[in-house]
């Protein structure tokens, strides 16, 4: 048996009313509260960042002019502080290493991610493998990974000279020589450091268009040619934002001297911020701590705005 519904006329459906639209005042005050809200949240992060952040650092560049120890009241000497740093022994080897030691990251450190994460892209098989191996050294705390490398340094049992040994292949000090020290250090960071950024490579990488290799391949390209003419100029922004904060970064090294070699031997692995370390801690002069800190802070920050100037510039030209 087949059951008919009835159909209701169509001037009998029900039609809804539609709910006029609320008053201006009722949706500026709506706005109002929740830009308050916003506003409210916003608060507390810029309290967090000015209490932590802002403040330290203000408050350094008062100390760099004064004579001060904690629990003593400060005494204000004016640049006596810079001029006491700048005659210090120790003060031009620190900037020295910290330079050679920021060139030497540049040379090694930057080209070994941007090699990796060409690798990476082109695999076929075990991708989230590899990103996992070359990611997991992030992950370990930097005193940790200083410890592991200073046993994989040590002269007598470490497993540097042992593989060495195995291979028939003379030994070396690493860390305890003055002309090795400080090349041990930069091969250190960079494997402790080298994972983000060649994640942030290879996502880089993933967001170039295919048309343009396969364009490439048809006009006989090779693979040098590719990476040169394709692969470097779609990266370039990121290349160059990766720099600036890898100069940045080696400007401020100092868990590895510190962990591994203490600024040693012979003040080869002194570097700037071991050397403020030194001043506060060691020497109880955090009046000259902070006076070097404030010329890092000057030389970098001179540094980035010269670096964006120019590769603005460039754009802009290009």
């Amino acid at each position: 048996m087949t059951r008919t519904v009835a159909r209701r006329p169509a001037d009998a459906i029900a039609v809804r009313p539609v709910k006029a639209p609320p008053p201006v005042a009722g949706r500026g005050r709506r706005r109002l509260h929740d830009q308050a809200r916003a506003y409210a949240f916003l608060l507390g992060g810029l309290l967090c960042f000015a209490l932590f952040s802002w403040y330290p650092a203000i408050r350094a560049v008062v100390i760099a002019f004064q004579k001060y120890t904690p629990g003593s009241s400060p005494e204000w000497v004016g640049t006596a502080n810079f001029t006491r740093v700048l005659h210090d022994p120790e003060f031009g080897a620190a900037w020295r290493n910290t330079l050679t030691f920021t060139l030497l990251a540049l040379l090694i450190g930057f080209a070994i991610p941007f090699v990796l994460a060409l690798v990476l892209n082109e695999l076929r098989h075990a991708k989230a493998f590899f990103r996992v191996v070359v990611y997991l050294p992030v992950m370990i705390p930097p005193v940790v990974t200083a410890l592991l490398w200073k046993w994989f340094y040590d002269p007598g049992a470490g497993l540097a000279n042992e593989a060495l040994r195995f291979a028939h292949l003379p030994t070396s000090n690493w860390t305890n020589g003055a002309d090795t020290a400080l090349i041990s250090l930069v091969a250190v960071a960079t494997w402790a450091n080298m994972g983000g950024t060649v994640l942030i490579y290879l996502a880089a990488l993933q967001s170039i268009p295919g048309e343009l290799y396969e364009a490439a391949e048809l006009d006989g390209a090779n693979l040098w040619q590719r990476v040169r003419h394709v692969t470097i100029p779609q990266t370039r922004f990121v290349i160059l934002m990766l720099m600036l904060l890898q100069i940045i970064a080696t400007m401020q090294v100092f868990t590895e001297p510190f962990v591994i070699t203490g600024g040693g031997p012979e003040d080869a692995t002194v570097t700037v911020l071991y050397l403020i370390y030194k001043y506060a801690f060691l020497y109880n002069d955090f009046g000259g701590a902070c006076a070097l800190s404030v010329m890092l802070l000057v030389l970098l920050g001179l540094f980035s705005a010269l670096y964006l100037r120019l590769t603005r510039s460039g754009e802009e030209e290009a």
